[in-house]
């Protein structure tokens, strides 16, 4: 069997602040095989982006700070060289940021930076005489040629009048079209290996359809290989070969998308399935609490303080490991510790998970739980 294309071990990541050291990335593990689409799910702050960055190498250094663990890339690890991630990241990578601001430049067209990005993609270094010169206007030829692609590409993003798009500035577009701009800059160089991180969230329902479709295309015809991140499981759901689940800095399961809607086995995987709304009903029931404080996170599991399946003197002690629970599912939790491998693992997960509020949840006087975590 040959090596897959992403392999992530043991990943910590902390920042350095002024509120103190946040322990955000707590022992990340995760596979992506060549022209698969993974998907990263979990809440708001659980530590996605930052693991796409880290994988892409943008994560800002400082307050970032890679503790320890490895990122391997076709087997070679990138966290090892810096100048073998800067070029692997310039010839193989792609990423879809999640703030178009922050990306692309208020003083710069639309046309001038998706040009920039074709042209010297994979140059470690660009001259002044190049810059000018294409400023200039001097590749005549080849800037037109990148201009019919890049309206090709903007028409296919379901952009109106692609051609006056790309003599605008930023600052000139909605969020929703800027958003748009940034996925066909990730997308114009046809990346072999691409990470989207909440690609869609500010775009209309109709319009983020046929984004989803656009890269399932690029998946189908080019073999393009995939990490997006999301925290809609709906979306994860469509686009998803396998879903990782991260909550706090770690993951708290994996397996194939179907396996894991039908048979989620960790009780924050339950939990985030059961506040997915209902066509039958408005009720749902959530997850009391709310994502722990890096700077002080719990003990052991970081999930115990909200976990309604918790074993007092157990979740407390150590992080658990993966355990295997079925073909290419994983869950770390202790319920399943002295659990064979098993197929009917949604009856062990039915049977062992009760959802009444546990006593370590009980609410305060102002709503919230007694603070543990919070």
């Amino acid at each position: 069997m040959s090596d897959p294309l992403l392999e992530v071990r043991d990943l910590h990541v902390h920042f350095n602040t002024y509120e103190g050291r946040h322990e955000v990335l707590n022992g990340v593990d995760l596979t992506v095989e060549e022209g698969e689409t993974v998907a990263l799910v979990g809440e708001t702050g659980c530590g996605k982006s930052v693991t796409g960055k880290t994988i892409m190498g943008t994560l800002p250094r400082p307050p970032g700070e890679v503790v320890s663990g490895e990122v391997r890339y076709r087997g070679t690890d990138l966290l090892a060289d810096q100048s073998v991630h800067d070029r692997v990241q310039r010839e193989q990578m792609s990423m879809i940021f999640q703030d178009p601001m922050t990306y692309l430049s208020p003083v710069f067209t639309i046309e001038s930076m998706m040009r920039d990005v074709v042209k010297y993609h994979d140059r470690e270094r660009v001259s002044w005489r190049e810059l000018i010169g294409g400023f200039l206007g001097r590749d005549g030829k080849e800037n037109e040629e990148i201009r019919e692609q890049s309206v090709e590409l903007l028409r296919r993003l379901q952009i109106p009048d692609p051609e006056g798009i790309l003599d605008r500035y930023p600052v000139e577009l909605s969020g929703g079209m800027r958003q748009r701009v940034l996925i066909a800059m990730a997308l114009i160089n046809q990346p072999e290996f691409l990470i989207a991180d909440e690609p869609t969230t500010a775009l209309d329902v109709t319009v983020q359809d046929q984004i989803l479709k656009l890269l399932k295309e690029r998946i189908d015809n080019q073999n393009l290989t995939m990490l997006y991140i999301t925290h809609n499981l709906g979306v994860a759901r469509q686009i998803a070969d396998k879903i990782y689940v991260m909550y706090a800095g770690s993951i708290a399961e994996s397996g194939p998308t179907e396996t894991l809607f039908d048979a989620p086995l960790h009780p924050y995987t339950r939990g985030l399935l059961d506040s997915i709304p209902k066509l039958t009903g408005f009720d749902s029931e959530g997850i009391d609490g709310s994502i722990p404080n890096y700077t002080d996170p719990p003990s052991g599991c970081r999930f115990h303080p909200r976990c309604p399946a918790y074993i007092e003197g157990v979740c407390e002690q150590a992080n658990p490991e993966q355990y295997s629970v079925g073909e290419g599912h994983e869950t770390a939790c202790y319920l399943y510790e002295n659990e064979p491998n098993t197929s009917n693992a949604k009856v062990i997960a039915e049977a062992k998970i009760s959802y009444e509020r546990p006593k370590h949840l009980e609410l305060g006087p102002d709503g919230g739980g007694d603070g543990r975590g919070d």
